[in-house]
């Protein structure tokens, strides 16, 4: 059996083989899609995570400068003083865990699949150039 070049081949051979690629192209870029969505979800999860644990702690922090607060009300020294600085201490390292987390949001953004956008524009891009010249 003679192998054909694309000269020989017919328009509905070749028709039908730009259907199955089409198709693959299609299945291809949908799988790009779906793990950069994927891994987009994972960093915005991370972010509201730890923008909740953010949360969290500078509650602490608010209850033991209320404590320092108190605490100073009753006595003129020492205890309101460790209280306030361990409550300064929650609220910094609230602030770094909502820095973190806002960073991990920031990266997560867009959450459109921009590769598989990309990828699909350079292949459309391709075809129209294949199929003009």
């Amino acid at each position: 059996m003679a192998v054909q070049t694309a000269n020989d081949r017919s328009v509905s051979d070749l028709v039908q083989q730009l259907s199955a690629q089409t198709g693959e192209l299609v299945r291809q870029e949908l799988r790009l899609a779906q793990v950069e969505m994927q891994e987009k979800g994972k960093r915005a999860g991370t972010g509201a995570g730890l923008f909740g644990g953010a949360g969290l702690v500078a509650l602490y922090g608010v209850g033991f400068l209320l404590a320092a607060a108190a605490m100073l009300l009753a006595t003129t020294l020492e205890p309101w003083i460790a209280v306030a600085i361990v409550g300064g201490a929650l609220l910094l390292l609230a602030g770094l865990l909502a820095l973190t987390g806002k960073k991990q949001v920031d990266q997560a953004m867009p959450l459109a699949p921009e590769r598989a956008i990309e990828t699909t524009r350079q292949d459309i891009d391709h075809v129209k150039a294949r199929a003009s010249g």
